[in-house]
């Protein structure tokens, strides 16, 4: 947990939670980072060290964030309609 405390705060964030599991996954971190640029590079840097089989990046949406999302229009039409 050190050390995915360290890589987070590197990157100007903070480590909320740190979660050991059973399943696909072995353990889950939360992490509030600045932006999806600085979560890009966490990812990229422990995926190239080969360290882990299995990392996922999954990026969380706030309520805010989801009824601004809710009151956007966006002109769509599905293929073939």
């Amino acid at each position: 947990m050190d050390v995915s405390r360290a890589l987070v705060e590197e990157l100007g964030g903070k480590l909320e939670a740190y979660y050991f599991a059973f399943g696909a996954h072995d353990f889950y971190a939360i992490g509030d980072l600045p932006d999806n640029v600085a979560a890009v590079a966490l990812a990229t840097t422990v995926g190239a060290s080969g360290a882990m089989s299995s990392f996922e990046t999954i990026p969380l949406v706030t309520p805010e964030e989801a009824d601004e999302a809710a009151r956007r229009s966006v002109n769509y039409r599905p293929p073939g309609g």
